[in-house]
């Protein structure tokens, strides 16, 4: 029993960076450890654990939303901007930039959406003479990165509170 709570909590940790780095299961990956560890114990002491498992995912979720919102408007992102970073996170997530050839996912991801924003406020902004939409097309890059990593900087504390909780709670029923 004692090996299989210390794989879950691996499974749980390995969630904790997940919840930060982007592509990658979070929270919803400490839940699934927190639901097995659940059904071994018959659901005995653990309920209040899973439902603020459950409520973090779901917080998760909002703020990786919001946060993103967030720095799409405090930069004066529009739609095309917030498109083009999900895109270019995918692109990017998936090795498809033609200027990354090297670094693989975990670049991709942390440049591809900031290229996608450009790119897609680039778009969006024609009416704009190049320099001064070459400006704000940065700027709404640089906007939606700084939200998403504010975002995923949420995401990890929510995370790793998670699991500090569950392992307080467990901890004693494990080791008696």
């Amino acid at each position: 029993m004692v090996i299989i709570y210390w794989l879950l909590v691996i499974v749980m940790l390995v969630g904790v960076a997940g919840a930060v780095i982007p592509g990658l299961p979070g929270s919803s990956l400490i839940l699934a450890a927190i639901l097995v560890w659940s059904f071994i114990q018959n659901f005995t002491g653990v309920g209040w654990v899973l439902g603020m498992a459950i409520a973090v995912l779901v917080l998760s979720t909002l703020i990786d939303f919001l946060a993103t919102y967030w720095g799409a408007k405090q930069s004066g992102a529009s739609k095309w901007g917030q498109i083009g970073c999900f895109v270019g996170l995918a692109l990017g997530f998936f090795g498809l930039l033609p200027a990354l050839p090297f670094g693989g996912p975990l670049l991709g991801m942390l440049v591809g959406p900031f290229l996608g924003a450009v790119v897609g406020e680039f778009l969006y902004r024609k009416d704009l003479e190049f320099t001064q939409r070459a400006k704000l097309s940065v700027k709404a890059g640089i906007g939606i990165v700084v939200g998403t990593i504010v975002g995923n900087i949420i995401q990890g504390i929510l995370a790793i509170a998670t699991v500090i909780i569950f392992l307080v709670s467990t901890w004693p029923t494990v080791h008696s």
